[in-house]
């Protein structure tokens, strides 16, 4: 018998990542790794945390890399030029037409750091000092 996976954080519904647009994620490699893990598990049922239970996971595994992959993107589109992360976070904002409060100036710009580190450490993003300020551009 097939036991249930109990997923946790690991993954969004398409109903919140559709709302929220940019989910909070602390490491983009680490959570790439696991959603591809994920797309693997047999069980009789999944239990994530943010979405319904199901009897299949692995599509919405692929839904969850495919708007971390496609927030990169966007992300690398914006860096076009040097742009201090400020600058980023606020085109960010616009492009998804969220609204900024403390709260998703932190949860966000958290996120927002890690694809940039995450990009650097894959070789698609730079990052340069000018006047004292920390700018990144597209590889």
């Amino acid at each position: 018998m097939m036991p249930l996976s109990y997923l946790a954080d690991c993954l969004s519904s398409r109903e919140t990542l559709d709302k929220y647009r940019i989910g909070f994620i602390y490491d983009i490699a680490a959570y790439l790794k696991t959603l591809e893990m994920v797309k693997t598990l047999q069980a009789k049922m999944f239990v994530p945390a943010h979405a319904a239970a199901s009897e299949e996971i692995a599509d919405l595994a692929q839904y969850n890399i495919g708007r971390v992959m496609e927030i990169a993107e966007e992300i690398l589109n914006l860096c076009s030029r040097p742009l201090c992360f400020e600058s980023i976070l606020k085109k960010l904002f616009d492009e998804y037409a969220l609204e900024m409060t403390f709260e998703q100036y932190v949860l966000v710009g958290s996120t927002v750091r890690s694809y940039l580190a995450w990009l650097k450490d894959t070789g698609r993003m730079n990052s340069l000092f000018e006047n004292n300020m920390l700018l990144w551009q597209r590889a």
